[in-house]
């Protein structure tokens, strides 16, 4: 199965020979898989190099000459570092732009917390006029970007270095839209990125207990698609959210947020706690620490829930 990564520049070198206002630029990353890109369209890809501050700026130049620029880097570079470009160059301004990261929360698991990023969905819901994805398959990428990149947002897509392995077809991905994978009537699971495979894997074990989980699947944490989970959760009164965030500011939060007005929810997170991830290893580690297993899931709807 190809990577997200790989189709992200797959996608950049499609579009990019259909539209010749796209522009890429990088901050010293992913050169080889972008060459074709740049070959097919001179002019139009740049490596600003370890300047991502400087690089966002540059992007926010480029929109307002009416370009659609595309700023691509590791996560922690791209949010953190460059956070208030972002704020005040694009948002302020009222700007159009795509941000693409890799490294999702803890993919470079064992460079530790200087090439981790917990909090980004957090961070840019502070924003006006962000628009939040996760694709984790290389259609849903293809698909959310060809659907996003003209339009009047700022678009993040947070492309991670696993997949959740379900076969989605481009029909399936709207913006904005979630997906019911599985029905169920005494709990519902709402997963985002390739947690959903974690979420799948723990229905089963949960399925082996008399507990029939509902799974519901997130690419687009803003804007939400509140309506479905709202749904689900008044189904079945119980929801557990999993994602690879940390606790405060991420999904789980927005998920309370638009059940807010059910009575008797009961509600749990498999996420990272609000601390650094001092664990060591490799990403597999690193969900296996904070719970994100269907192992881990199962015993905590066990222990929360008693299913």
């Amino acid at each position: 199965m190809s990577a997200v990564r790989q189709q992200f520049a797959d996608t950049m070198l499609a579009v990019g020979q259909e539209d010749p206002e796209l522009v890429v630029m990088v901050g010293d990353i992913s050169h080889g898989i972008l060459q074709p890109f740049a070959k097919a369209c001179p002019g139009r890809y740049y490596n600003a190099g370890i300047l991502e501050p400087t690089m966002m700026s540059m992007g926010a130049g480029l929109a307002r000459a009416g370009l659609y620029p595309v700023i691509h880097t590791i996560a922690p570079f791209l949010i953190e570092r460059a956070f208030e470009q972002i704020k005040l160059d694009f948002c302020y301004h009222g700007l159009h732009g795509n941000i693409v990261t890799v490294g999702s929360a803890f993919d470079y698991a064992y460079l530790g917390c200087t090439h981790h990023c917990y909090g980004d969905f957090a961070l840019l819901k502070t924003l006006q006029g962000v628009q939040i994805t996760y694709p984790s398959t290389p259609v849903e990428f293809d698909t959310l970007f060809r659907q996003a990149y003209r339009n009047s947002a700022v678009t993040v897509y947070r492309v991670p270095g696993s997949q959740h392995g379900v076969g989605f077809s481009a029909g399936d991905i709207r913006l904005g839209k979630g997906i019911k994978v599985a029905d169920g009537r005494d709990l519902t699971l709402v997963a985002t990125g390739p947690q959903l495979k974690t979420a799948l894997g723990a229905r089963g074990i949960l399925a082996g207990r008399g507990c029939d989980a509902e799974v519901l699947y997130v690419h687009t944490i803003r804007p939400l698609d509140e309506e479905l989970i709202l749904t689900s959760v008044a189904k079945t009164g119980n929801v557990v959210v999993l994602e690879e965030h940390m606790r405060s500011g991420g999904l789980g939060d927005d998920v309370l947020r638009a059940t807010r007005k059910l009575p008797s929810v009961n509600y749990a997170s498999v996420s990272i706690p609000d601390e650094f991830v001092r664990t060591y290893g490799s990403y597999e580690d690193h969900c296996e620490s904070v719970g994100l297993s269907p192992a881990g899931v199962a015993e905590l709807v066990k222990r929360e829930f008693g299913h």
